[in-house]
């Protein structure tokens, strides 16, 4: 791809903008960076980019500077319905994604990771197994550093592992992992996407460019995600943890068992220390993806055992008057708050924030089943009591910190509250990791 001399327009400015903008100027194109905000919001970003001779134009999006361009670089933030982006692809001007734009230049094997829930957990499990068995491995994509950096760097890649989201898939036109990993599909970003079917087609263009040379990753148990499997041109290996395949992996009766061309490798899972129905699912993607890019058995399961939940994704806090309190703040809709609740009973349930689009209808027998108590915080309340609080003992909460008191106050010896709220951080905290801290901290505050 000939990028010098060329016209580039990098669209927002944040981390992969910056990274998208720093890497096309290295290697000779005229660079412009716009962003709606102004220069004294992106002093930071500014200041990175300020040795490169990059042409800034921001608080604004110059409907000429689009149609000028020979290619636009789109950050996943910014959505496909901007009046510029729609005028420029109108005009025939390339438009693509940091991903596209990354995977032209990396040489290495690409496992990309995508799904709903459990992405980062996959993600960071993975990077972990390849570096266990030797690789020199990049993690990064949606979490932490932007693919481009791998097209940027000079060090040896051996191995490539990315979370990869809805959003950074839009824009693409070429990118082909080696290994593509669907976890699973639920209702999510529907602030974003104008139905459920096209935040699933977004999903499944991860699959779009793959031959039968390479592999896709697919949850068997879930529907959705193996009816639009049937008629992906990669291999398909499934994993499951409700039944025995003939080809893929699988749970059952404390085994994880790794099936491939009459090859099979046992894992127990007594000793893991990764807990949870989900992360049973998050481990055997990671594990499949590894062993079909050829890591050792004993290395991949090493890996499992040590591996550690990440933090905010049902991490325990504390134990207080014989009451376990988990804080699950990552949990942002209702797919991944399915999976939690699948792994207690007797829950007091903390739930509610910005509300996203999708409906709570699917928690329905989970509620009733086993939360003895719901407790509902933020904007979405609600809509979530209109929906959920027939079911169970409903009460509201005007504050995060009242609703960690009142679960101390109602929930019986033995029972385990846990806040996994279905919702987005933003109409009350600045993201989910405050969100995580503030719990925690009125729950040692008891």
């Amino acid at each position: 791809m000939q990028l010098k001399d060329k016209k580039i327009l990098v669209v927002g400015l944040a981390k992969t903008g910056v990274a998208c903008a720093r890497f096309l100027a290295s290697k000779g194109a005229m660079v412009t960076v716009t962003d709606m905000r102004s220069e004294t919001a992106l002093e930071t970003q500014l200041a990175e980019l300020s040795s490169f001779g990059i042409t800034h134009e921001l608080e604004r999006h110059d409907e000429a500077t689009f149609l000028a361009s020979d290619l636009i670089v789109v950050s996943p933030g910014v959505p496909m319905d901007l009046p510029q982006l729609v005028a420029a692809q109108r005009a025939g001007v390339e438009i693509i994604s940091e991903i596209e734009l990354a995977g032209r230049f990396i040489d290495a094997p690409v496992v990309a990771i995508t799904g709903t829930n459990g992405k980062t957990t996959t993600t960071t499990l993975l990077g972990a197994i390849f570096k266990h068995n030797g690789y020199h491995t990049f993690i990064g994509g949606n979490i932490g550093n932007p693919l481009i950096e791998v097209a940027e760097s000079k060090q040896i890649v051996d191995q490539v592992v990315a979370e990869i989201s809805s959003f950074q898939l839009e824009w693409i036109t070429s990118f082909r992992p080696t290994v593509a990993a669907l976890l699973n599909l639920s209702e999510d970003h529907l602030d974003r996407y104008p139905d459920y079917q096209a935040y699933i087609d977004a999903k499944l263009r991860l699959f779009e460019n793959q031959t039968e040379d390479d592999f896709a990753v697919v949850n068997r148990d879930d529907e959705l995600v193996w009816h639009h499997s049937r008629n992906l041109k990669a291999s398909v290996f499934p994993f499951s943890r409700k039944m025995e395949l003939e080809e893929g992996i699988f749970y059952k009766d404390g085994v994880i068992t790794y099936r491939h061309n009459g090859h099979e490798e046992c894992f127990p899972t007594a000793a893991i220390r990764l807990q949870g129905v989900h992360n049973l699912e998050n481990i055997m993607a990671a594990a499949a993806s590894a062993l079909l890019l050829g890591c050792r058995p004993d290395e991949t399961f090493e890996t499992i055992l040590c591996f550690e939940s990440l933090h905010h994704r049902m991490e325990f806090v504390r134990e207080a008057n014989g009451v376990r309190y988990y804080e699950d703040s990552k949990a942002t809709n209702v797919g991944s708050v399915e999976k939690a609740l699948e792994s207690f009973t007797d829950i007091t349930l903390i739930a509610g924030g910005k509300d996203k689009g999708g409906s709570y209808a699917p928690l329905a027998a989970l509620v009733k089943e086993r939360v003895h108590h719901l407790i509902l915080i933020g904007e979405a309340a609600g809509r979530m009591e209109l929906e959920l609080g027939g079911l169970t003992d409903t009460r509201r909460a005007a504050t995060l910190e009242e609703a960690v008191r009142i679960s101390a106050e109602i929930t019986a010896t033995g029972g385990t509250v846990l806040m996994s709220p279905a919702c987005s951080s933003f109409d009350m905290f600045r993201d989910y990791e405050e969100r995580a801290q503030r719990f925690i901290a009125a729950v040692k505050a008891l």
